[in-house]
């Protein structure tokens, strides 16, 4: 058994999210965790562990994230040519406002940019999963762009430079739900066959079919 002793950064590196991920995790007790005085410390036995129970990708097809079935819309779904972060966070606040779900579109605009100011959503492997928790949002809601270029000034824990984002909001008592469908997005993407396959998609309905069906 590896009993090696790890960091916050080095939890997020490892398991391919944020720090700031990792922190919300190890305070709410969602991740093995412990801490040495102020600071919280893991095991690597521990976080693999963890890792086999709940960053399994659910199949369905050659790939798709079920939960995405009913929770992803094929109209939040962008294809988009952006050279900056701004630009693409902007176009999917202003998608994912017009979902249902969402009934303060200012509330999510603050909080996506309050985030992150705090610290950037790129996850590494060109992927960006900017995330929130909010009051004014009844049930989860995803919009996803798939970008035509890098966008070289979307800071990411590896330095690739980012072409597939997913927003994801979540209403605030959706602690269990959240955590779930970021864990199994952050899963499916890491698979680079999967990446390719959407980075070559022609159309968002292709894309849509992709990742409610694995077709």
């Amino acid at each position: 058994m590896n009993d090696t002793i790890m960091t916050i950064e080095e939890v997020a590196k490892y398991i391919k999210v944020s720090e700031r991920t990792v922190l919300d995790w190890a305070q709410k007790g969602d991740i093995p965790a412990g801490k040495l005085g102020n600071v919280w410390r893991f095991k690597l036995s521990e976080i693999d562990m963890w890792i086999n129970k709940k960053l399994v990708t659910k199949e369905k097809g050659d790939g798709a994230i079920d939960d995405l079935t009913h929770l992803l819309a094929q109209e939040r779904v962008l294809i988009t040519n952006f050279s900056n972060k701004r630009d693409i966070l902007t176009a999917l606040i202003n998608n994912l406002s017009q979902a249902p779900q969402v009934r303060d579109p200012q509330e999510l605009e603050k909080t996506i940019w309050d985030r992150e100011k705090l610290m950037s959503t790129g996850i590494g492997l060109g992927i960006g999963i900017p995330h929130v928790r909010i009051y004014s949002v009844s049930d989860i809601a995803v919009s996803i762009a798939v970008n035509k270029s890098d966008i070289l000034d979307y800071q990411s824990l590896d330095n690739a430079p980012v072409r597939i984002v997913f927003m994801v909001a979540a209403a605030y008592n959706q602690h269990t739900e959240y955590l779930k469908l970021l864990a199994s997005i952050s899963s499916l993407l890491k698979e680079d066959i999967f990446r390719d396959k959407l980075l070559a998609a022609e159309d968002s309905k292709q894309i849509y079919s992709m990742l409610t069906q694995g077709v």
